[in-house]
């Protein structure tokens, strides 16, 4: 059974966690602003909802109107297309870790050294993903937006902040990318689903590419 998603916040509740992905339409009515965040919100708790009892596979766009009991059309409007309403799904569990490396307590946010940061990120992004994975799988986009969704974005930066400060003499850009390859989706499901690793077994995975990526050059 995949593991709970965590609750969305309340409406009137505020937060300080930025917000990775705005999936609502451009231009949109001041006046329906309001109106189109409950909607929203209702649409995302009756796909939560279907997630948790029927697995992601029964989540479609047109079980979510129906449980939500509105028009498919409106869900449409809403997210797009399923990958959009499956983004949006994961929205709020990316906000809750991108919080935490960028200003939670260490060794994932500051106060730690880069590397430990390093070490922590990759730890705690294999957790998460292997304990939501078959929605990770499913809201993964095509290959035209994948390494340019908000999500992946994000932790790239991060990633690349803190080999520049490990290791700066490294390519930033490139080392950057391999450590993210191993975080992919479709690579912890190879391993944990069909090669039967453990994730233990990953995040030591993890630490040693960190090390070898962050070793000074010998000459």
């Amino acid at each position: 059974m995949p593991t709970p998603l965590p609750p969305f916040p309340k409406r009137q509740e505020p937060s300080d966690e930025p917000v990775l992905m705005e999936l609502a339409a451009p231009g949109e009515a001041p006046q329906l602003r309001a109106d189109a965040a409950r909607n929203r919100a209702r649409l995302l708790e009756a796909a939560a909802r279907l997630v948790e009892e029927h697995g992601v596979a029964k989540v479609t766009m047109d079980a979510v109107a129906a449980a939500a009991s509105v028009g498919k059309g409106t869900v449409f409007r809403r997210f797009g297309d399923r990958t959009g309403l499956l983004m949006a799904l994961l929205d709020h569990t990316e906000q809750r870790f991108q919080t935490a490396f960028i200003s939670g307590p260490p060794p994932l946010g500051p106060g730690a050294s880069p590397a430990e940061r390093l070490h922590a990120f990759g730890c705690r992004a294999l957790r998460q993903t292997s304990e939501q994975l078959d929605l990770y799988l499913a809201a993964e986009p095509d290959a035209s937006r994948r390494f340019s969704s908000a999500p992946y974005r994000v932790r790239f930066m991060h990633v690349c902040m803190l080999l520049r400060q490990t290791a700066p003499a490294t390519d930033i850009e490139l080392v950057a990318q391999i450590l993210m390859g191993y975080l992919e989706p479709a690579l912890v499901h190879h391993l944990t689903r069909q090669r039967g690793m453990s994730v233990e077994r990953l995040e030591s995975g993890w630490h040693d590419l960190v090390e070898r990526s962050t070793r000074p050059a010998t000459a």
